[in-house]
């Protein structure tokens, strides 16, 4: 039988060698890897040509021309400019080589219209170009404080996937042409303040509650943008406040969010923002509080008011306060829980009468609620004292019976 010849022995020193080898060659590579980047061409495309606008009336048309420019080392075979314009603002006119899209709001974004303009056209290192007209857009009814965003890219940015589905535009096609150099601006995205004159009527509105001493009632105000223009808060500007003052002998057992609570002396105020950065023409707020009714305080009352920051657009200040009012309909029970249920029945509107003097609340008061009379708790007591009795009994032969079982055993 033919002998299998032996393996040859395994040499670690010669391994380990060759491991090192390989690691050694990898860091030359990777120092290498920075130079052969940095050798790298590549285009750098800028935007910019697009001036703040100021003082538009509803209805305007404004022009908006477009820079780019090409800073880096490479040439851009192709272009793409995107026009994005906020709720007051919209496209006059759409060239053929423009798809628009309707941008629903995320993420803190207010609802947009987009234009993507796609040019077939290369951009080299060092030049500048412009389009050999401007794209046209106008200020509607409800356009305030709007802002324009222009974007360039040497790639395709594609639909955005919370938009609707792009449609192209109508009008002849447009095309960049060379520019004298200066003006194209220094990033790939820039955004530009469209400011017109307008108004955006703020109003809050009070309410009116209703209940018993240590009830629980719920507390609705609104704070309602009336238009006809529609507001956004930029990065960086302070937002709407609201001041919401509930009634006294009231506590707050449940706040929104957006409000923080801020000592206003012996009545708790609260200071609230908004929960969006922008609200359009029509669009209201609701702030939903829960009060617990502690005791009665003659003619309470709560307030409230829009914040002391500068609102130029919003000329009318008659609406910008109102009364939350409460009326408290019964105090809070005084008979004790031991008393028979005749001697409640006339104490409670005893107790009533006496809340408007300030004496609302006593032993039993402050624990019984005041939804519901002494009376008929003692009657529940009552009714269930029999069923309590047997079971107890029951208890203590069982546990006899166990005793005597344990004893036999041992």
């Amino acid at each position: 039988m033919p002998m299998t010849p032996p393996s040859p022995p395994h040499n670690r020193h010669a391994s380990r060698a060759a491991v090192a080898a390989l690691g050694a060659a990898g860091l030359i590579a990777l120092a290498a890897a920075p130079a052969a980047f940095a050798d790298e061409v590549a285009p750098e495309l800028v935007v910019g040509g697009v001036e703040p606008i100021d003082g538009l009336k509803p209805g305007d048309i404004f022009d908006a021309p477009v820079t780019v420019g090409n800073k880096g080392t490479g040439a851009a075979e192709k272009v793409w400019i995107t026009y994005a314009v906020t709720r007051g603002l919209d496209f006059a006119e759409v060239p053929s080589n423009c798809l628009t899209q309707y941008i629903r709001p995320y993420d803190e974004m207010p609802e947009r219209w987009t234009a993507v303009c796609a040019f077939d056209q290369a951009v080299a290192p060092g030049a500048v170009y412009t389009t050999d007209r401007p794209l046209r857009v106008k200020a509607l009814d409800r356009a305030l404080n709007d802002e324009l965003r222009l974007r360039v890219g040497e790639n395709d940015p594609g639909a955005d996937d919370n938009g609707t589905p792009p449609v192209a535009g109508t009008a002849p096609a447009v095309k960049l042409v060379e520019a004298q150099a200066g003006g194209e601006g220094t990033a790939q995205v820039v955004d530009v303040p469209v400011t017109t004159v307008n108004t955006a009527d703020y109003q809050v509105t009070g309410a009116a509650l209703k209940g018993r001493v240590g009830e629980t009632v719920p507390m609705k105000v609104d704070f309602t943008n009336a238009g006809p223009a529609w507001f956004m808060t930029k990065l960086g500007e302070p937002t709407v406040r609201i001041m919401i003052t509930p009634p006294a002998g009231t506590s707050a057992v449940k706040v929104p969010g957006y409000c923080k609570a801020k000592d206003e002396g012996e009545v708790e105020a609260y200071d609230c923002g908004t929960s969006q950065t922008a609200l359009n023409e029509g669009g209201r707020l609701t702030y939903a509080f829960e009060l617990k009714i502690d005791k009665r305080v003659v003619d309470a009352k709560g307030s409230v008011v829009l914040g002391t920051e500068a609102r130029p657009s919003d000329p009318d200040k008659a609406n910008d306060k109102a009364d939350i009012t409460l009326d408290v309909t019964g105090g809070a029970p005084t008979a004790s829980p031991t008393a028979s249920p005749t001697a409640s029945a006339t104490a409670s509107p005893g107790g009533s009468g006496g809340d408007s003097g300030g004496g609302s609340t006593s032993g039993s008061g402050g624990s019984g609620g005041g939804s519901s009379t002494t009376g008929g708790n003692l009657a529940e007591t009552g009714s269930s004292a029999l069923p309590i009795t047997a079971v107890a009994a029951a208890a203590v032969a069982l546990g006899a019976g166990v005793l005597v079982m344990v004893r036999r055993r041992v």
